[in-house]
């Protein structure tokens, strides 16, 4: 019984003998006013402690994701003298005018693990990938960190897990880490995305929040530097204006934490509206991105991993697939025998719609994450280079092509008479000539910053006026002959999600609490036509709202499903299919709907008669 004690003693101690440090940076944040200087003086402090072993770097390495802003900071980073380890955080996904792509071509990954004296470090990030929503781990990002833990020498390595977000409900499926960490010899989760030093409790796992490397109100920015000693990790607060370091928190290795159960997302909802089923579901095993594109027999839709899928519109059978080189966030278009769509590889492609045979593909300067309008046999389509085109249809030939943007688009245009309009990631709404491809008119709002941008909002045009939502809670009208604003409100807190009628005489918005309305369509701000308070309370989804035969659908950013009636708002039913994010929803009629959401599924909903 000794021997055994002893020898359980020796490997307590052997695991932890040795003494070693890192530091730990996150929220650089470069694009910021001062961000650059705070990260050469962090780099150049770390550099001077010749006990520090490594770097990790959790997120938040830029402003808004651009090639620039993560070539500088890697260009300051490059500079450590010590390997580093670094994983994006939601600044870096959310706005990426690559899909996400630049970062693992600069980088060589996205995520990382790693053995330092016998602790196991992983970083994963979360995202979100693209869309405004909470935290979400992808199914693709799940299956690598399981296949770090195939055997039980693999599950019992003292494990340093790092990601951006906390591991609470700022990340739709936490439960997925949390469950999979508690399995696991867990230690601690190191995050960061509040920009302070602060503890959690995490389902029992201890978590520890980073601070900014940003100097906020202090003279310098700085960091965290980490510490191992013995069976315990110290935290320090370095400020790069001093040669001190003080220790603000410590945490034992060597406990045996006691977990609390998993809050589990609550899908009761479902009980109450039990008409509504899944007639069928298809999991491509990757994120999906974007909505589905529809005809009478088909359904197309792409993933992140590149692939283009053709599904049978009945039973969710694949029809066909095609690759692409990279991810695919633009939402399709069909028309006649032609399926359009573009890819972050660069390309615009154009297959058959019915058997996915490459017609022609055409070749970008940037990834091309915006969704293609089709009008009599002419693609329009906007790109990450920041050039928007008009192609022909059925030989794939450039007709004209826009360039004054600066910023990406990411958003599907819409037509007016002879103009195309279209918001891109520069802070503006742009209304073009659709036969030249010549700028009409251009409009911003009145809050500075690409933040505020009308970008992720499909606008919506009726008798002559176009809609608009943006992040800066604001609706506007615009007149799209001369580009006037003719009303522009702030009273509904709404973030870009828009709809319109059928008949284009109501406008449908949702506000960020609780609440669906229905405006009419008009060049004087008039009042509500009806409000219905849905409760699902704080919601910043950018899906829009659709109508199709006089039902109006809207997903919210935790996979409620809405049903409404258009014509006086009466909730028809509601129905949870995820507890992430949902696409905005292709509807085949009132009681069928096309649903793809960040679980990489695409479903058939429907009402059951």
């Amino acid at each position: 019984m000794k021997k055994i004690f002893l020898v359980v003693l020796l490997s307590v101690t052997t695991l932890f003998a040795q003494q070693f440090k890192f530091a730990w940076l996150t929220d650089i944040h470069i694009g910021y006013p001062t961000a650059s200087e705070d990260l050469n003086q962090s780099v150049q402090d770390i550099n001077s402690f010749d006990d520090i072993d490594f770097t990790i770097v959790s997120g938040d390495i830029t402003a808004t994701g651009t090639l620039e802003e993560l070539t500088t900071a890697k260009s300051i980073l490059d500079q450590l003298k010590k390997p580093y380890y670094i994983i994006p955080g939601n600044h870096d996904t959310k706005w990426s005018e690559s899909a996400c792509t630049d970062f693992i071509k600069l980088w060589g990954n996205d995520r990382f693990n790693f053995e330092f004296n016998k602790i196991y470090f992983v970083g994963l990030h979360q995202g979100p990938r693209m869309r405004m929503a909470d935290g979400y781990f992808a199914p693709e990002d799940l299956r690598w960190f399981d296949s770090l833990f195939k055997t039980k020498n693999d599950s019992a390595k003292p494990l340093i897990f790092i990601t951006h977000y906390p591991l609470d409900e700022s990340i739709a499926n936490w439960y997925e880490m949390t469950r999979r960490l508690k399995t696991l010899n867990t230690k601690v989760v190191l995050f960061g995305h509040g920009h302070a030093n602060k503890i959690y409790n995490l389902e029992g796992i201890p978590g520890v929040m980073g601070r900014s490397n940003l100097r906020a109100k202090e003279l310098n920015g700085g960091y965290n530097i980490v510490e191992i000693r013995n069976d315990s990790a110290f935290f320090y607060n370095k400020n790069n204006s001093n040669n001190e370091y003080n220790k603000w928190y410590s945490l034992s290795l060597s406990e045996k934490f006691q977990f609390e159960d998993s809050r589990l997302p609550d899908y009761s909802i479902n009980d109450t509206y039990p008409l509504v089923t899944i007639k069928w579901q298809f999991n491509t095993g990757y994120t999906i991105g974007s909505a589905a594109a529809i005809d009478d027999k088909n359904i197309f839709v792409g993933d992140a991993s590149g692939k283009f899928y053709s599904l049978n519109i009945v039973d969710g059978s694949v029809q066909w697939t095609f690759n692409t080189n990279n991810a695919v966030y633009s939402s399709p278009e069909v028309a006649s025998d032609y399926v359009v769509f573009g890819s972050a590889d660069s390309s615009i492609y154009c297959l058959n719609k019915s058997n996915g045979k490459l017609i022609w593909k055409f070749k970008t300067n940037a990834a091309v994450l915006g969704s293609p309008l089709i009008q009599e046999n002419i693609v329009y389509i906007g790109g990450s280079d920041k050039i928007f085109r008009a192609i022909d249809l059925p030989g794939g030939k450039i007709i004209w092509e826009f360039s004054g943007l600066n910023g990406f688009v990411e958003s599907r245009p819409v037509i007016s008479d002879d103009k195309i309009i279209f918001g891109a990631w520069d802070e503006h709404l742009y209304c073009l000539d659709k036969t030249s491809g010549d700028l009409i008119w251009k409009w911003k709002g009145d809050r500075e910053g690409i933040f505020y941008s009308p970008a992720a909002c499909t606008p919506v045009i009726s008798n002559g006026i176009v809609f608009i939502v943006a992040p800066d809670r604001q609706m506007t009208a615009i007149e799209t002959g001369t580009g006037k604003q003719l009303w522009r409100t702030g009273k509904y807190q709404v973030r870009e999600t828009i709809g319109i009628s059928e008949n284009a005489e109501k406008i449908f918005i949702r506000t960020m609490n609780d609440t669906i309305l229905a405006l009419p369509a008009s060049g004087d701000l008039n009042q509500p036509i009806w409000i219905t308070n849905c409760e699902f309370g704080y919601d910043i989804s950018p899906a829009q709202i659709v109508e199709k035969n006089g039902v109006i659908f809207y997903p919210t950013k935790n996979g409620v499903i809405y049903s409404l009636d258009s014509s006086n708002g009466k909730i028809l039913w509601k129905h949870k299919i995820t507890n992430g994010f949902v696409n905005t929803l292709t509807a085949i009629d009132k009681d069928q709907i096309i649903v793809t959401d960040f679980d990489g599924n695409i479903t058939c909903l429907v009402v059951e008669k």
